[in-house]
């Protein structure tokens, strides 16, 4: 592999879907220090997150579309070694310029990533299993992740349950569609996928169940006015979510990559918005 075709593999830009989880904690976090807010964005979205994409896609050696990258390279060696020494390299980071709880959280994370799609216990191919292990963890996992780098106090980690929660159940919704245009691919490794158990029409009907439940979640724990504000900025998102879905029950060719990483892309834009708002108004 050329450093091009490894640096493609580490989906940088993917990163970005996993971001609110990061602002979510940040507006939670009263008077954040900054330092420590801008290592913690770049040591999960730089390091961590495409130190798991590049040990994901090394084990599934994927020749279709894959979340952030049309066409992938052929991968070898090369990239197994790379996730693991970024991984490395994050935790040394995270020990010198935050602290050891945050050092252990990622590390643990990674090891989780990597369960996920190594062929020794490849949790990928236990639908029920991944999507509940993933969710929990690029959720409520690394929500409190971030929310402990600033403050352990039990009380307030206690009142950070709910939203934890929130950013899990969003996880939860998300992921099926993520899976969507990959049965294929996913049939020929024998991976049985949540989208797949599922179906198309139950992808979506799935998704919307549980961003439904995240949303009520949101209601409860936002006031009115910064609820009403989270739906304003969540409008395109759902209108692109409704107009895709009935595209799809025509044609279930639109179920498909483009369409997917558009869906990705206005509820991370969104959803990032909403809670930058949150942090600076």
């Amino acid at each position: 592999m050329t450093p091009k075709d490894i640096l493609l593999h580490l989906r940088l830009p993917f990163s970005f879907f996993l971001m609110p989880v990061y602002w979510f904690a940040i507006s939670q976090t009263p008077s954040p220090d900054k330092s420590k807010a801008f290592w913690i964005l770049i040591i999960l979205h730089v390091f961590i997150y495409p130190a798991s994409n590049a040990y994901n896609s090394y084990f599934d050696k994927d020749e279709g579309s894959i979340g952030g990258l049309e066409k992938p390279p052929a991968v070898d060696k090369k990239l197994f070694w790379v996730s693991w020494i970024i991984d490395v390299f994050a935790v040394i980071i995270s020990l010198v310029v935050l602290d050891w709880v945050f050092a252990l959280m990622i590390f643990v994370y990674g090891l989780v990533s990597k369960a996920y799609s190594d062929d020794k216990i490849r949790l990928k191919k236990y639908p029920i299993l991944s999507w509940f292990i993933v969710g929990l963890f690029q959720g409520a996992f690394t929500y409190f992740s971030v929310i402990m780098v600033f403050d352990k106090d039990i009380e307030h980690l206690k009142s950070q349950i709910l939203p934890s929660i929130i950013s899990t159940l969003m996880l939860w919704a998300v992921y099926p569609m993520s899976q969507i245009y990959q049965h294929e691919e996913d049939a020929k490794r024998g991976d049985t996928t949540m989208s797949i158990l599922l179906g198309i029409r139950g992808t979506f009907v799935f998704t919307a169940l549980v961003f439904s439940i995240a949303f009520t979640g949101f209601f409860f724990y936002f006031s009115q006015a910064d609820f009403v504000t989270l739906l304003i900025f969540n409008l395109p998102t759902l209108a692109f979510f409704g107009w895709w879905f009935l595209k799809t029950l025509k044609d279930k060719d639109q179920a498909n990559f483009r369409n997917t990483m558009w869906l990705n892309l206005l509820a991370s834009v969104c959803l990032n918005g909403f809670y930058i708002w949150l942090c600076v108004k």
